[in-house]
């Protein structure tokens, strides 16, 4: 039986429907799992997306011709029936279910299978091959759990509140930022948002998405009106001549790789909370294990050690190059 996907220097495509999923050069046909800008790029001619995950892309990439599909609907494309399901990455992002004559791979996109209360929580599909990211396909990445990351943020909030410093947590503009705001107590001060993270936050609030209230940093901004503030920032302008306006601070990043050491000194932050929008090493296990599929493909991560521990597993397992970046550890920022 011929492939049900293939593995293209456009992207993975799907021969029975003509159509791609997450390409990385401009295609006719794409199905898009997630608004980040490693999987939903611009200039295809037709998208297909989650209606949750429109908003954010007619954001990013403007005018384009994209279609919406609710989750768990079946749609056929050519002699191919396609379904989405939630991934648990970010709001609206979704695994590809592709079933042709029988048989049916799943390209998972990025994804995590630990409910965050921000995004459409993870269910595995059962298939027969799957496609995973291993972005933290090592046993050294393990997620500090929601309720102990929620006290060691808020801790450290309060504490720099009492020394009279800002906070400034780093993190990603879609996702990680609106997940950190649902996990900080918006009793301790007010919380300023950089420009890309408060767009962002604009969107989701206008789907319906409950967010505490943050204010948006400008030229006009005077810091000294917002004693103790939390500023939740892009990992670009934590790098640069914005970050002057706020007087002393101590700054964290929020992000898997802050559980390498190393990794934590080189970006020179105060604090390093260990959180990820992708599955950790158990995760990842997990959710192959759930979906039932004896072949399996390695994107983007430690492809190489993940995919020998998963033929040692016993699965037939195999390593694709493509261009989706994961999280990388430089954090760059996104929307």
């Amino acid at each position: 039986m011929a492939d049900v996907l293939t593995f293209t220097d456009r992207g993975i495509y799907c021969p029975a429907g003509d159509f791609y999923i997450d390409p990385w050069q401009p295609v006719d046909r794409a199905l898009i799992t997630h608004g980040h800008s490693d999987h939903a790029r611009w200039g295809t001619n037709q998208y297909l997306a989650t209606a949750a995950a429109a908003p954010v892309m007619r954001h990013r990439l403007g005018d384009v011709s994209l279609d919406t599909i609710n989750y768990a609907e079946t749609r056929q494309i050519g002699g191919a029936t396609v379904s989405f399901h939630p991934a648990g990455h970010v709001p609206g992002s979704a695994q590809i279910k592709v079933t042709v004559k029988g048989e049916t791979w799943v390209a998972s996109g990025d994804y995590k299978t630990v409910a965050d209360g921000l995004s459409e929580p993870f269910e595995p599909v059962r298939c027969h091959a799957f496609i995973t990211e291993c972005t933290f396909g090592l046993p050294i990445f393990k997620w500090t759990p929601e309720n102990i990351l929620t006290t060691q943020i808020n801790d450290w909030w309060a504490a720099n509140k009492a020394a009279g410093k800002t906070s400034v947590l780093g993190a990603y503009a879609l996702g990680k930022a609106q997940r950190l705001l649902t996990t900080v107590n918006a009793e301790i001060g007010p919380i300023l948002t950089h420009g890309a993270i408060e767009n962002t936050n604009d969107i989701l609030r206008g789907q319906g998405i409950a967010l505490p209230d943050t204010i948006r940093v400008t030229a006009e901004t005077n810091v000294k009106d917002y004693a103790g503030a939390l500023v939740l920032a892009t990992p670009s302008a934590m790098a640069g001549s914005w970050m002057k306006k706020f007087g002393p601070t101590s700054t964290a990043f929020a992000s898997g790789w802050m559980a390498l050491r190393g990794v934590r000194r080189r970006r020179g932050a105060d604090r390093g909370f260990i959180v990820s929008d992708h599955a950790d090493w158990d995760g990842l296990n997990a959710a192959i294990k759930a979906t039932g599929a004896e072949k399996i493909f390695a994107t983007h991560g430690y492809t190489d050690a993940f995919h020998k521990w998963l033929r040692e597993e016993g699965y037939d397992a195999h390593v694709v190059s493509t261009e989706y970046n994961g999280e990388d550890t430089t954090e760059a920022d996104d929307v």
